[in-house]
């Protein structure tokens, strides 16, 4: 049985996809900027700020390249 999905459920789930996009792309912009702020805030980056911002902004690239396609019904 091959049941096809209504307009209203397509629009709906491709709603639901950005929407969630747009919550992670906001996240991580948050927390790069926070652990920016926290890791310059004693005057200095160590070994391990850079580490964590390096791997903050590749998982922010990642996530940008997840971005939900924008198929018409």
């Amino acid at each position: 049985m091959n049941k096809q999905k209504s307009p209203e459920a397509k629009a709906f789930i491709g709603n639901l996809k950005n929407g969630i996009w747009l919550f992670g792309v906001s996240s991580w912009l948050f927390g790069i900027t926070d652990r920016s702020i926290a890791s310059l805030s004693d005057g200095y980056l160590s070994a391990l700020d850079l580490t964590q911002l390096f791997t903050a902004a590749t998982f922010f690239v990642a996530w940008l390249f997840l971005k939900p396609s924008s198929t018409k019904a």
